[in-house]
């Protein structure tokens, strides 16, 4: 019987993700063999379509394990539309056992310092590969300049995989996504280079600068030229809220402005007792990103897991001035609140 193929009409994510792990069930004897064989090009050829079946657009591979002896890793590669599809077939997954784990992102790996792999024919080696490191003040993201000796001898796309590849080994794929800002794969080395194994360490200062549910006030303009004023998470990042892909968005209009549209005090006092009754409603499936407020109207953007059936509860909300405005759509990549993203 034929699991997976491509289908002439949408099909349910989570029927996808059940198909995989019933797959799994039945190919997991021949995977072990093949894994303890050390036969790649077989394992390839096995497990590669059942995850392309998923989604074309996934990577997957075999790692050791942190706990188990493997891991199998199917993972979105950056992707914030496949995000949380991969952390929900992770969670659909059976409980790891002894001899396998599974994980919808690349782990951290403790003996990263003694990895070495071929690189078109070179040798790319964990131990001289240096960062040049900078760290913007007062945001929280550590640029990296890579280098390797290798690097002369390479394309540049292949530079760039390689090193994306030796970030996920150092810190892990989640993290990267959080601490690391702008990566530039270098043909040379950058004068005050540290060895790569010392950026866990830069990452962790910069970590405890920013801790949970810090805030920043923005002010801006409209397309029509009109005055905003937005307040949202700072840092405010999806890879922090995986399975959190539902967009709600609660309007609220007020009367009482100023000139420009923007609320008088005695309408921030009724907005902040509104938001107090907003924050109390939200559950861990649910979280507040952000709130715009502009022209006579204030917005607040929430992100929730869809699974969870959060979004009837915010029916309950009362604002004084009449009803408030509840929108909801998918949204996994978080474009509604590109602009404030981290």
């Amino acid at each position: 019987m034929r699991l997976f193929g491509r289908k002439s009409e949408p099909v349910d994510p989570g029927a996808l993700i059940a198909a995989f792990w019933t797959w799994w069930d039945e190919a997991r004897p021949r995977v072990d063999v093949l894994v303890d064989a050390g036969e790649a090009g077989e394992l390839a050829e096995l497990v590669g379509p059942a995850v392309t079946a998923l989604d074309a657009s996934l990577i997957w591979e075999v790692a050791p394990g942190l706990a188990a002896r493997h891991a199998l890793v199917v993972s979105a590669a950056g992707n914030p539309e496949l995000r949380s599809f991969a952390h929900r077939w992770a969670l659909a997954g059976p409980a790891a056992d002894e001899r396998w784990e599974f994980h919808p992102s690349r782990q951290a790996n403790p003996q990263a310092l003694g990895l070495t792999i071929d690189v078109g024919g070179h040798q790319f080696g964990m131990d001289r590969f240096v960062l040049g490191v900078r760290v913007p003040p007062g945001t929280p993201r550590v640029n990296v300049s890579a280098y390797h000796p290798i690097f002369q001898d390479i394309d540049d796309e292949t530079r760039m995989e390689t090193t994306l590849l030796a970030l996920d080994w150092l810190l892990g794929e989640d993290e990267v996504a959080r601490w690391i800002g702008d990566i530039v794969a270098s043909e040379f080395e950058p004068i005050d280079a540290i060895p790569a194994i010392h950026l866990p360490g830069v990452v962790a200062d910069v970590a405890q600068s920013f801790p949970a549910d810090r805030w920043i006030l923005m002010e801006g303009q409209t397309g029509t030229g009109k005055p905003l004023k937005a307040t949202a998470r700072y840092p405010l990042r999806p890879v922090d809220y995986p399975l959190f892909d539902q967009h709600i968005a609660i309007t609220v209009p007020y009367r009482a402005s100023d000139p420009d549209g923007l609320p008088t005090p005695e309408t921030l006092t009724t907005l902040t007792t509104f938001e107090a009754q907003l924050t109390t409603t939200l559950t861990k499936n649910a979280v507040l990103a952000a709130h715009l407020t502009t022209e006579n109207t204030r917005t607040y953007h929430i992100y929730a897991n869809p699974t969870a059936n959060t979004a009837p509860t915010f029916k309950t909300l009362t604002w004084p001035e009449g009803r408030p405005r509840i929108t909801i759509n998918d949204d996994p990549s978080w474009s509604a609140v590109a602009h404030f993203l981290t």
